[in-house]
């Protein structure tokens, strides 16, 4: 949801850049001004400069901060190795952890006043999971050829009729269900939370709604994070 009033427009207007308070003008600079992608700037950040001012020097013996990013890296890195084996966990890992990361500090962002998630709009959450689907379909294709092609066509020749059509269906499906998911969730709750700051007002009565969104931010990124890695689990599978 586009508030009324955004932190980062008060960043644009003061380094004279456009502001768009309504739909995005046609010029490129405005399209780059627009809320979902100046916030998604402001996540990417975010993400470069935090671990660089928490972690400093690593030490061999960790402790601080570099506990807590350590825990994270490592616990992310075994769930995918539960997922789809160790070295195949290595190959997705740079992708699957960008992900992970992006998505569950942009879906906690929207619970500060003045800021809007940029999993709240669907350019977002469509180009992410674009970049999955053609990702788990190019590995399908590298891991078994042809015989890739083939699972979509089903076991026997004359089943191909009734199996492509399916198949090709529920692919596509795919691209709506991990994009609208992600983001209805955040979209819906950015406008819950609107409406009861307007008919309650704007302190205690959205407070419930926000400890909830804690949980709806958490949730919907192990949700993507984990569809995405049975997605191209499933392609790299000798079953294909």
């Amino acid at each position: 949801m586009e508030h009324p009033l955004l932190f980062i427009s008060l960043i644009l207007e003061f380094f004279h850049l456009p502001v768009p308070h309504g739909p995005v003008g046609a010029t490129m600079l405005a399209k780059i001004c627009s809320p979902h992608m100046t916030y998604t700037w402001l996540v990417m950040a975010i993400l470069i400069i935090v671990p660089k001012m928490t972690l400093g020097r690593l030490e061999m013996v960790p402790g601080g901060m570099q506990n807590f990013w350590e825990a994270c890296i490592g616990g992310l890195e075994e769930f995918m190795a539960d997922n789809m084996g160790a070295e195949r966990a290595a190959m997705m890992f740079p992708m699957i952890a960008t992900f992970t990361f992006y998505i569950l500090t942009a879906n906690l962002m929207g619970l500060i006043p003045g800021f809007m998630p940029p999993t709240s709009n669907l350019n977002i959450t469509l180009a992410m999971t674009l970049i999955v689907w053609f990702t788990h379909h190019f590995l399908g294709l590298r891991y078994h050829g042809f015989k890739y092609i083939k699972h979509f066509m089903g076991p026997m020749w004359w089943m191909i009729p009734l199996m492509l059509p399916i198949e090709i269906i529920s692919n596509i499906a795919r691209i709506l269900s991990l994009s609208i998911r992600l983001f209805g969730n955040m979209f819906s709750h950015e406008i819950l939370v609107a409406i009861l700051m307007m008919l309650v007002g704007t302190y205690f009565a959205p407070l419930p709604i926000l400890c909830l969104g804690v949980l709806v931010a958490v949730v919907q990124t192990m949700v993507f994070v984990l569809l995405s890695i049975i997605y191209c689990a499933g392609a790299m599978e000798s079953a294909h």
